[in-house]
């Protein structure tokens, strides 16, 4: 059987406003099976002005962000248009973007992903495939994560996956049956701390290695009802800034004491989630992999195995699996699982954009 092939770009904004990351990745299928190269991978720092637009656009009236979705639509198609010329790339096939979420609230029927699909196709000429998560939410699932389609076509060599981003979240099969969720807050967390300290991030988790754990903190944390609640279930930024910064605030504490005490937190969250079999294997990825303390810690409160891949599939991983998203649009392939997001059946989510002249 022949192969085929599709060079894509694969874009990703996190919670955590670390950056764009923009990926070129070939993907390929032979007799039904996906494989994949990355070719070229950027991360794009956001600058202090779009960085406090994305941090507080949820704050904005309807019409200031309808606005915002434009503007951060040519934002992207610009930028997808440098990182074509820099790297003197041609012969791309589409455009998959995940956007940058400003609300996500699917137990209420909504979840906003802005960078206008029209507008970026516009700006770069190609076709872009968007808005993975709203068609999910539409048919009564979490609309996230998305990201266990890649893990069961592309990982599955793995017993979980385990992203660290903004929010740390996992993906593993259960009774055959793919299953995934957000664990807990993350880097969303640990980083708004850092930064009052001046740091982007905590470096290696010096910080947080320096703190003391406070036990009253910590057990606050880890009864928060979210935790015991069935899965599919989804965290966004409305539940640290109404439940987790709250209840951290009233304790008053040190922030190296608060960093630590975020990393036991996340630590016991992630642990409870493996099965602690020395003969499973766990891929982590994502920026909370360079976490050196965090890492270390989890290696203590279990015996599967962890396994840290080379930088650029920790780094990139998302933007390549919503490259593949956006390849399985295209194909009208599944590419949401109702047993990860809860909605009433699988389905093949994302709106396609053709340039308009």
């Amino acid at each position: 059987m022949s192969m085929k092939i599709w060079n894509i770009v694969g874009l990703m904004s996190g919670t955590s406003l670390d950056g764009l990351d923009i990926v070129l990745v070939k993907i390929s299928k032979k007799n039904g099976k996906y494989d994949f190269n990355l070719r070229v991978t950027d991360t794009i720092s956001y600058s202090k002005e779009w960085d406090f637009k994305l941090r507080n656009a949820f704050t904005g009236s309807k019409e200031e962000i309808t606005g915002l979705n434009i503007e951060y639509g040519n934002y992207l198609g610009e930028k997808v248009n440098e990182f074509i010329k820099k790297n003197h790339l041609s012969e791309i096939d589409f455009i998959a973007s995940h956007g940058h979420t400003i609300f996500h609230k699917p137990e209420e029927g909504f979840t906003l992903q802005i960078g206008d699909g029209q507008t970026i196709s516009n700006k770069s000429g190609l076709k872009v495939i968007c808005d993975f998560r709203t068609q999910d939410v539409q048919f009564g699932g979490q609309g996230a994560p998305l990201v266990p389609v890649g893990d069961e076509l592309l990982f599955s060599d793995f017993d979980y996956c385990l992203n660290l981003g903004g929010f740390a979240n996992i993906s593993f099969k259960k009774d055959n049956v793919r299953v995934a969720f957000d664990v807990c807050p993350a880097n969303i967390v640990l980083n708004h701390f850092a930064k009052k300290l001046g740091f982007d991030f905590d470096e290696g988790g010096a910080v947080a290695s320096s703190g003391k754990v406070d036990e009253n903190l910590l057990d606050e944390l880890n009864s928060i009802l979210f935790y015991k609640a069935p899965v599919p279930k989804s965290l966004g930024f409305e539940f640290v800034d109404t439940v987790i910064f709250p209840i951290i605030q009233k304790y008053n504490l040190p922030i190296k004491d608060i960093l630590r005490t975020f990393v036991s937190h996340i630590v016991f969250q992630i642990s409870s989630c493996l099965d602690n079999e020395s003969t499973s294997k766990v891929l982590i990825t994502g920026g909370g992999t360079f976490n050196t303390f965090l890492i270390n810690e989890l290696k203590k409160q279990t015996q599967t195995e962890i396994k840290i891949p080379d930088n650029e599939i920790v780094d990139y991983k998302e933007a390549l699996i919503f490259g593949l998203l956006g390849l399985l649009r295209l194909e009208n392939q599944v590419n949401c699982l109702a047993s990860v997001t809860g909605a009433k059946g699988d389905h093949s989510s994302g709106k396609i954009f053709s340039k308009q002249n």
